[in-house]
């Protein structure tokens, strides 16, 4: 397949970016606002996957796509849907001839390790620095594994981007690397999920959610640490007080469900949960979010920014975190950030908040003020000021 052609020219480097796009699921939300961002400013070749591995190794048992994404169209966007999980050619071929000034690399899965290491070191054998983005410092279940790859990869770096303070410090922990290396720069909000068309009404028709109901979202795929139990335990104190309340949990199984349903079952709140475990199409995430009151980041344990969290702030919706990794980040009031696992301090937010309107809509303003910090292209001109210096380094060590 023979590269396209820049269609202008632009004041900016010439990046590779690899990571996964639509109708990939994995990254792909990020990366889409990501690589349209940087587009703006500067051209990007963005190396997805056409096939990004075996469907055995995800957790969520499936790897289905998801055509329900918007199109990207971008005059300095080029798109390549080239690497396969079972052909290392198609590694070194984008690897060693992708013709960009430096690689931009997304990392997150332990079963991408190989291609990342192949296509990074193609890049780093031809002179061109490698920047990573971590999106994952350490996994969110423990894998020793994982930090070893981790590990090794990362000496192909030559800066590193996270999403947290805390991100920082643990790979310098971790993994030894310099400060000067890492750069912080928040997870921008994912706008392409903004439907402009459907009302409040219209999303609770759909989700057969009553107008007077008070909705408590908990969204995203359900693994150990998102805090489920911690949820349900808060949900049945919440509902004592306020009886219209009701809880939807949306989400992929990464985990077997039977100890939550018969945590649900045991406090006798069934009729007051509603749940779709199954993957939530990107088409059908406003639906959720827009129906919602409020939602919850009620984590146990958590290290970066949230994607979820990153939807919410889109959606200018109220939420209540637990004081963990970034999460505090997205919310401007102290009184929704609560300790992880601590039932009784959730509840009482929940409580404080929804019966309180003036407080619901002071922390819509909050989240309004919130997107506006982690903007896009404020997050891309920082991005590209990251690209320059290292571009500039590198060219005068050469020297």
């Amino acid at each position: 397949m023979k590269p396209k052609k820049y269609v202008e020219k632009a004041d900016g480097p010439a990046i590779a970016m690899l990571g996964s796009l639509p109708p990939l699921r994995a990254l792909s939300s990020y990366c889409l606002e990501l690589s349209l961002a940087m587009a703006d400013l500067t051209h990007v070749r963005f190396l997805s996957f056409r096939k990004i591995y075996p469907a055995f190794l995800y957790p969520g048992g499936t790897l289905q796509e998801d055509h329900t994404f918007p199109e990207i169209v971008h005059k300095r966007l080029y798109i390549r849907r080239f690497l396969t999980w079972y052909n290392p050619l198609t590694w070194l071929i984008e690897g060693f001839f992708t013709k960009a000034d430096l690689l931009h690399a997304q990392w997150w899965s332990l079963p991408l390790f190989m291609i990342y290491a192949c296509v990074c070191l193609g890049f780093k054998l031809r002179k061109k620095p490698v920047v990573f983005t971590v999106h994952n410092v350490l996994p969110h279940e423990k894998s020793r594994l994982f930090t070893l790859a981790s590990g090794l990869l990362f000496r192909l770096g030559d800066h590193f981007l996270v999403h947290s303070p805390k991100n920082k410090q643990q790979l310098i922990r971790q993994y030894g690397i310099s400060p000067k290396q890492i750069t912080i720069i928040p997870h921008g909000p994912l706008d392409f999920h903004v439907s402009s068309n459907l009302s409040r009404q219209e999303a609770r028709v759909r989700l057969n959610i009553k107008p007077e109901e008070k909705m408590i979202l908990l969204f995203g795929a359900i693994r150990p640490y998102k805090g489920i139990d911690t949820t349900i335990a808060a949900f049945e104190k919440v509902l004592k007080k306020i009886p219209d309340a009701r809880l939807v949990i949306a989400g992929k199984l990464w985990e077997d469900w039977s100890p939550y349903r018969n945590q649900i079952n045991n406090l006798h709140i069934e009729e007051h949960v509603d749940t779709y475990l199954n993957y939530i199409p990107a088409e059908m995430v406003s639906v959720f979010f827009t129906a919602a009151d409020l939602i919850l980041l009620p984590y146990h344990h958590f290290d970066s920014q949230s994607g979820v969290g990153a939807i919410a702030v889109s959606f200018r919706k109220p939420m209540i975190v637990s004081n963990i990794g970034g999460l505090p980040e997205l919310v401007n009031d102290p009184r929704c950030i609560v300790p992880p696992k601590d039932d009784e301090a959730l509840a009482k937010a929940v409580m404080s908040t929804l019966l309180d309107p003036d407080r619901l809509k002071a922390m819509e303003n909050d989240a309004n003020a919130v997107a506006e910090k982690i903007s896009w292209p404020s997050i891309a001109k920082k991005i590209l000021s990251v690209y320059k210096n290292i571009l500039r380094n590198s060219t005068d060590i050469r020297k």
